[in-house]
C-alpha cells in the first residue's frame, strides 16, 4: 500500500491496510496462540505523528494503532513541540514542510530541548539531497519519501522503536 494524498485513495489505503493486518493478525490471534497479541507487545509505546495534512495523519495513526502503539497527533510544528513536551513520546514521525513550524525548525528545538534525543523519522515530498543529508545531521533514524509504503514506514518503526 502507497500513501497518496487524495481521499479516494486514502479509502482505498485503509480498506487494504485493513485486509494486511487481517492477514497478518492469524498468527497472533486467539487464545491458542504462542504469540501475545500485537497490543501487549507496543501499548507501552507512544507515538506522535507531526504532518499538516489531515489524511496523512489519519492513515499513519490507524496504521500504528493496529499495531498496538499508542498515537498522538499534531497538524503543525507548534502543536507539535507542545505535543511532544506534554506526551514524551518514544517515537516522532515528522513531516517536513508545514504551516507555521517546519519540520526542520521542530527537529532543531528538539535536539535543543530535550535531554535525551527522541527518535524521529522525517517523510517528506521533497527530493532534494540537501534536506536529507541536513536531516541526517540532526540525527533522523529514517528520511523517507511521500508516497510511501506503509511496510516501509512501519518497518522503521519497529526498528527505531525498540
Amino acid at each position: 500500500m502507497v500513501i497518496k494524498t487524495d481521499s479516494l485513495f486514502q479509502e482505498l489505503a485503509i480498506v487494504d491496510l485493513k485486509q494486511t493486518m487481517n492477514d497478518s493478525d492469524q498468527s497472533t490471534k486467539g487464545p491458542d496462540s504462542d504469540h501475545p497479541p500485537k497490543e501487549s507487545l507496543n501499548s507501552d509505546k507512544t507515538i506522535l505523528i507531526i504532518d499538516d495534512d489531515s489524511e496523512i495523519r489519519e492513515t499513519v495513526s490507524f496504521a500504528l494503532r493496529a499495531e498496538g502503539y499508542q498515537v498522538v497527533a499534531a497538524q503543525d510544528g507548534n502543536q507539535g513541540i507542545a505535543l511532544s513536551e506534554s506526551e514524551s513520546p518514544d517515537l516522532i514521525i515528522l513531516d517536513m514542510m508545514m504551516p507555521k513550524r517546519s519540520g526542520f525548525l521542530v527537529l532543531e528545538h528538539l535536539r535543543r530541548n530535550r535531554e535525551e534525543p527522541v527518535p524521529v523519522i522525517m517523510v517528506t515530498g521533497n527530493e532534494g539531497n540537501r534536506h536529507q543529508a541536513y536531516a541526517e545531521l540532526l540525527g533522523v533514524g529514517d528520511y523517507i519519501h511521500k508516497p510511501f509504503a506503509m511496510d516501509r514506514l512501519l518497518q522503521a518503526v519497529h526498528r527505531l522503536i525498540q
